[in-house]
């Protein structure tokens, strides 16, 4: 069954540019997709189009009726004095409405209205809202505002006071709550930290509508979308599978339409050859070969069939590296850091060593960003010293990016801040895809995105040793974010960066820092070693949990064999539950060394299968 057919959308803002040149799509019910395209592509505005917010020039889109289409994107305006609680209250008032109707019913059951139509209508309504979870819908508001990160103190403050990214939390929790049949999200991860992605991936794994989701986050595609779509110069590219199946069968058509082309053009210029030979022989008397010649230009323009693949214009820099001595980047000692009574810090050491890269990790509102500004010195520390090796030369992108004069042009900005002629800013400016009439925007008037992109081409001029990045790839789309990391491959020096794109953290980061709670925790490892080990973390908790209380010692001598095995096994249980809680107290103590952390890891799992035996065997024994 098609729950979305999208047929022949075109669209233009101004005369003669169309955005969408005719798009043209069906999605299943259920099927899971992604929308990709590079900024400006137009894929908010097919979200517009698909949700009935926008009207396109041409082509119609058709949802089945009484299917119930959700986005993301739309921010409703609620009444004046509505909270957050009462923005998640509005999603469930269709299911309220419900529960009310089905009062009436009893009321009128009661009153001695026994009629079929009467029962069958109570029984269908109670049907439905218990399919919909009526009974439990505080529960569900909980799980679903506790899973994305939304506070109780934000549940009760006014929607009118809550931040662009607040807002954006609670409708995506709004969308959740409701009925809703076909989810349209634009952006989802923007304003969500690690643990609120993961439960909004794993919600979306279970939840059995259709979803089309317009997204930057590599690592959210390829745990939630089973295809994708990529807008190309206003039309559909289609791919049967997540984005990393994406980028592979990207780069295969892209080398096979190459292939193509290049033996087209190898077979048009050996006919233009044969062609040219025939035009002059037949200057030379043969009039007749003029004839031919011209039949096989003919076939020359036929065979014309395959343009010439484009990519995506490449930013052509990297980043500078100065030469550094010492064993040392960065030292602090006795860290502290609160705000009132909120303990940002403890009393912290840090290091960090050079060639090191390091991703500080944390829930929104931890304090990463304050870190960030105290090992900079921007922002005091209650108490300790942070030290930068004699010879570092540090740079840093902060989260907001900002300009000394917002009213000069991109050009200007360059030449001033970053002291350079105009040939010279013009030059780095074009490597960074600031080109032609572009150079002379008003900073003012550049996007996020654009931003970061002047800020690194300033970053870029200096030889550093220690690279700061705050969330880096924030506004950078999904050409821009690789090229980004192209451009870091082939740093060498020390990098400390704060980061929820997981898929950035997966590939740079050689050690993890995670924030939380007041504290700060070091685990020398990479981030999917760092995944894995808190995984198995949770299952020897949930082991732990639910594992067999070891039979108590009989007080009596025993008296046969069978009691005799018994309590042989009973010794034997008492040895390895010992065994294993030793093991258990040193991974705790090895938590930031790798390699003993692995040999710690498998002598565990052998303890426990050894426990699990010897319970099986003393059950036996005692039956």
């Amino acid at each position: 069954m098609i729950d979305l057919s999208v047929q022949k959308i075109r669209i233009a803002f101004e005369k003669g540019n169309d955005i969408l040149k005719g798009v043209s799509f069906d999605i299943a019910a259920g099927e899971h997709v992604g929308i990709l395209g590079r900024n400006g592509a137009g894929k908010t505005t097919l979200f517009r189009i698909i949700s009935g917010e926008l009207t396109p020039d041409e082509g119609v889109v058709v949802t089945p009726p009484g299917k119930r289409v959700g986005v993301l994107s739309q921010l409703p305006v609620y009444p004046e004095g509505f909270t957050g609680e009462d923005v998640l209250k509005a999603a469930q008032r269709r299911i309220q409405r419900m529960g009310e109707e089905m009062e009436r019913l009893e009321a009128r059951m009661s009153a001695g209205d026994g009629s079929a139509d009467t029962l069958a209508a109570y029984d269908r309504l109670s049907a439905e809202f218990l399919r919909l979870g009526g009974w439990e819908l505080q529960r569900f508001r909980d799980t679903v505002a506790n899973g994305l990160g939304i506070p109780q103190k934000q549940r009760e403050q006014p929607y009118a006071e809550l931040s662009g990214g607040e807002r954006t939390r609670l409708n995506l929790a709004r969308l959740i709550l409701e009925d809703t049949d076909i989810l349209l999200l634009d952006e989802p991860t923007n304003h969500l930290d690690m643990s609120a992605s993961e439960w909004l991936e794993d919600y979306l794994g279970r939840f059995k509508g259709t979803v089309l989701a317009i997204s930057h986050d590599r690592y959210f595609l390829d745990k939630t979308v089973s295809r994708v779509i990529e807008i190309v110069d206003g039309m559909p590219e289609f791919y049967s599978g997540n984005y990393s199946f994406y980028l592979t069968e990207k780069r295969r058509r892209y080398e096979e339409q190459l292939k193509q082309y290049e033996k087209q053009e190898a077979k048009i210029a050996q006919l233009q050859k044969a062609a040219d030979d025939l035009h002059l022989w037949a200057f030379m008397g043969a009039d007749k070969l003029h004839k031919r010649a011209f039949s096989m230009e003919k076939r020359i323009e036929r065979l014309r069939t395959t343009d010439r693949p484009k990519t995506e214009a490449k930013m052509r820099s990297r980043f500078g590296e100065a030469e550094f001595r010492g064993d040392e980047v960065l030292l602090a000692k006795g860290l502290t850091k609160s705000f009132g009574d909120k303990r940002i810090l403890g009393e912290t050491d840090l290091l960090i060593e050079p060639g090191e890269a390091v991703a500080l990790i944390g829930d929104n509102g931890t304090g990463k960003s304050t870190l960030l500004k105290m090992i900079l010195g921007l922002e005091p520390q209650d108490a300790g010293f942070v030290r930068l090796g004699p010879a570092v030369k540090a740079a840093y992108l902060p989260q907001t990016v900002s300009f000394q004069d917002e009213n000069l042009s991109v050009l200007e900005t360059m030449m001033y801040e970053g002291k350079c002629t105009q040939q010279e800013a013009r030059d780095r400016l074009a490597a960074f895809l600031f080109r032609g009439d572009g150079v002379f925007t008003c900073v003012a008037d550049l996007s996020g995105g654009e931003r970061s992109r002047l800020k690194l081409c300033m970053l870029m001029k200096s030889d550093i040793n220690l690279l700061i990045l705050d969330e880096p790839t924030n506004h950078l789309d999904a050409a821009s974010r690789e090229w980004m990391e192209e451009a870091l491959s082939d740093y060498t020096e020390a990098l400390l960066f704060v980061s929820h794109d997981r898929y950035f953290i997966s590939r740079f980061a050689t050690r993890v820092w995670v924030m939380g709670g007041g504290e700060l925790k070091d685990y020398r490892m990479g981030y999917e070693e760092y995944r894995a080990y808190v995984e198995r973390q949770k299952q020897l908790a949930q082991t732990a949990a639910v594992k067999p209380q070891r039979p108590a010692k009989p007080e009596r001598k025993p008296a046969n064999t069978k009691e005799r095995a018994a309590a042989r096994l009973e010794r034997e249980i008492a040895k390895a539950e010992a065994r294993l809680a030793e093991n258990e107290a040193a991974q705790e103590a090895a938590a930031t060394d790798y390699q003993r952390l692995l040999e710690l890891t498998e002598e565990h799992g052998a303890l426990e299968r050894q426990l699990e035996e010897l319970y099986a065997a003393w059950e036996e024994s005692m039956a």
